[in-house]
């Protein structure tokens, strides 16, 4: 079953002669289901993989003449996990250059390596375009109301991975999880950064996991963990240009009594994040339940953002006596602010946020009117 993708549209308005679009997003989001349901209406297309030592050999290689002879007379080149690819960025600049008829779309699992090697050579060159887990957007063209209703405890607990969403038991989602995680989740890190240690990075991502939704100290997660702060800034910064997470800073127009300096973190999926800590447990048998939804309604609201052009600089707003907005939202000059409540009881904003930015707006979303924020 195919799920319709938001992406696919803007592929569609994007791709042209001289332009090379990026696909990034986590493993197995999937970007080559994307990738290939566009290519359906290709006749004349190039595919291949970076993981391949025969294309990396290729396309490699910064001979016009050895480029020519890999892509032919094809149109479209297309190139599935280009992070693989030494020199990604030049040669793809000679391609555009010297081969003006050709559209090149790549992918990449990871950021750290991919966006190095094409952010020079590719400036003005190149559009960019993310993929996460099914957002709700996208499910709203298979579910009704009352389906939406129904499955909401299952992606909190599942979260929205396009296998998990289409597989039947929750056994077979379980497993599932614990093999992505096993298996996929880190790929990329070890493979480019020759980090031997994978368990200390799986210890930091249950940390993480066990604190969503408040602040971190990496001094403390680095005493935890018997590392030193350097390595765990190191860690999570690599952890988020993999996808795997999402940081959000404090909020400050300069007030003294605004924290600005911390950072909290939110996982790409709700079902990663459960599987990392052992726990599918129903709703009614957890006491993280304010955890997971605001976990859940950060990532659709990033989801919306990305998939509706929605541009935005997001915050949590927090002052040192312990007022707190869960999500900030700088757009268009104003501010929005946003409290996440699993159940309806509305708590007023913040007198010191008001008096603040007096012309900032809040509300409380909450499993009643969650909808129109996040799709």
């Amino acid at each position: 079953m195919y799920i319709p993708q938001n992406q696919l549209e803007r592929l569609n308005s994007s791709i042209k002669p001289g332009k090379v679009i990026i696909i990034y997003g986590a493993r197995r989001v999937g970007k080559t289901t994307l990738i290939k349901k566009y290519l359906e209406k290709e006749a004349n297309a190039l595919f291949v993989t970076g993981e391949d030592f025969f294309v990396q050999s290729q396309l490699s290689s910064s001979s016009i003449e050895k480029l020519q002879g890999f892509v032919g007379d094809h149109d479209l080149l297309v190139i599935d996990e280009a992070q693989y690819i030494p020199d990604i960025g030049r040669n793809l600049k000679l391609l555009v250059d010297h081969f003006p008829h050709l559209r090149i779309l790549a992918t990449g699992s990871s950021t750290f390596d991919l966006a190095k090697q094409i952010g020079e050579p590719l400036t003005g060159r190149k559009t960019t375009l993310r993929m996460y887990p099914l957002s709700q957007i996208e499910l709203n063209h298979i579910e009704n109301n009352a389906q939406r209703e129904a499955h909401l405890e299952s992606r909190l607990i599942y979260g929205s991975y396009p296998e998990v969403i289409t597989l039947k038991s929750e056994f077979s989602k379980k497993e599932y999880l614990k093999e992505l995680v096993s298996s996929y989740l880190l790929k990329d890190i070890l493979a480019f950064e020759g980090i031997k240690k994978s368990k200390k990075l799986i210890d930091l991502l249950i940390l993480l996991a066990l604190q969503v939704g408040n602040e971190v100290s990496h001094s403390e997660l680095a005493t935890k963990l018997g590392m030193n702060k350097g390595t765990i800034e190191k860690y999570l910064d690599l952890l988020e240009q993999v996808f795997i997470i999402v940081n959000l800073r404090g909020f400050s127009r300069n007030l003294r009594k605004e924290v600005t300096k911390t950072s909290k973190y939110y996982f790409s999926d709700n079902g990663i994040r459960n599987a990392l800590v052992n726990n599918f447990n129903p709703i009614k048998l957890r006491d993280d339940i304010g955890s997971l939804w605001e976990n859940y309604l950060v990532l659709e609201r990033v989801k919306k953002q990305e998939y509706t052009s929605l541009w935005s600089h997001n915050y949590f707003w927090r002052t040192y006596d312990q007022k707190e907005i869960d999500w900030v939202e700088e757009r268009e000059g104003k501010l929005f602010g946003y409290e996440f409540k699993w159940n309806e009881q509305a708590p007023p904003p913040p007198k010191l946020w008001l008096n603040t930015y007096p012309k900032a707006s809040f509300e409380c979303i909450h499993k009643e009117n969650y909808l129109s924020f996040i799709a």
